[in-house]
């Protein structure tokens, strides 16, 4: 009993410390190209932009700070979507791939206290608060690296810790984001299992808009 009270603690812990640290990073740049054009910040999800909908799991996942990289039709998702207390990160060179938008991103945090970054994507509505905030808990200090796994497999989100960011951002490129600089770490990254809770597809095609509520 006094052990898994003492893990308890620690988790707590861990918990409250991150409340004020990990920011969430929602990369909502995508141009949805094989959608006809449709920017994916802007497709409808229960009755809302899906960028709303990514930014209230962050939020219910205990991220009290939220930067939002946005791309195409930067403009259009201002105005269109309600992003209240958000920091709207603009990557003029979006169209090169998801990398460009993680070293946006990156570089916004710079200074603002967070010491970990927490990383989800706009298209993949099927991670929710849940799996969101089991990776948060993952957190421990600025050193910290984790991941959610589905059966195993590392996937989104992803908790990036404040010592690592300089090492991403001299990898990241394309549509290269994290992948290789944790590839090569992959013993020091923590995978948290969120396949009971989460369902990793993406938005990318006309045929996954069927997933859109």
């Amino acid at each position: 009993m006094t052990e898994k009270n003492d893990e308890n603690d620690r988790t707590d812990t861990a918990n409250d410390s991150a409340a004020g640290e990990v920011a969430g990073l929602l990369l909502a740049a995508g141009g949805g190209r094989r959608l006809g054009g449709r920017p994916k910040a802007l497709l409808t999800h229960r009755g809302r932009p899906l960028v709303e909908h990514a930014v209230g799991v962050l939020r219910a996942a205990g991220c009290t700070r939220v930067h939002v990289v946005l791309g195409a039709h930067a403009d259009a998702v201002r105005d269109q979507a309600e992003l209240p207390d958000c920091v709207l990160v603009e990557n003029p060179r979006w169209e090169q791939g998801m990398g460009g938008s993680l070293l946006a991103g990156l570089g916004s945090l710079a200074g603002t206290g967070a010491r970990a970054a927490l990383v989800l994507l706009v298209d993949q509505p099927g991670i929710g608060p849940e799996a969101v905030a089991r990776v948060r808990g993952a957190y421990r200090d600025e050193t910290s690296l984790a991941s959610a796994a589905y059966d195993g497999v590392r996937g989104h989100p992803v908790l990036l810790g404040a010592a690592h960011w300089a090492g991403v951002a001299g990898t990241a490129s394309g549509d290269r984001g994290a992948r290789g600089y944790l590839g090569e770490r992959e013993s020091a990254v923590r995978l948290v299992e969120c396949g009971d809770v989460a369902q990793p597809y993406d938005i990318d095609t006309e045929a996954d808009l069927g997933h859109l509520e």
